[in-house]
C-alpha cells in the first residue's frame, strides 16, 4: 500500500514531467529552485507562528505545506521522498 506522502510525491513529480497550466507545483518549477527556496522559508516561519500562538490543526495545516514544498524541491533537483525516508530510517538504527 502506498503512503499519502509517496502518491503526494508521485503527483509532484508527474507536475514537473506535465506542466499543466492550471498547476500551482508547474508554477513552483516554472519559477525555479530560488523561489521555492523562498516558499520552503516562508512555510517554517508559518509554522514556528502557528506553534507558538494557534491551534494543533493550524500547525498540522502549515506543517503540511512545509513538507509539500519541500516534495516540491526534492523533485526539482532529482532527488525522491524514498532518500528523506531511509536517511530518517538510518537515524532510528
Amino acid at each position: 500500500m502506498t503512503s499519502v506522502a509517496e502518491q503526494v510525491f508521485q503527483i509532484v513529480e508527474g507536475r514537473k514531467a506535465s506542466a499543466p497550466a492550471e498547476s500551482y507545483t508547474a508554477k513552483l518549477y516554472a519559477a525555479g529552485e530560488t523561489e521555492i527556496l523562498k516558499k520552503i522559508g516562508e512555510e517554517a516561519v508559518e509554522v514556528v507562528v502557528a506553534a507558538s500562538r494557534e491551534s494543533d490543526a493550524r500547525v498540522v495545516y502549515e506543517m503540511a505545506d512545509l513538507v509539500y514544498h519541500s516534495m516540491v524541491l526534492l523533485a526539482a533537483r532529482g532527488l525522491r521522498w524514498q532518500d528523506v525516508e531511509a536517511e530518517l530510517a538510518r537515524r532510528i538504527k
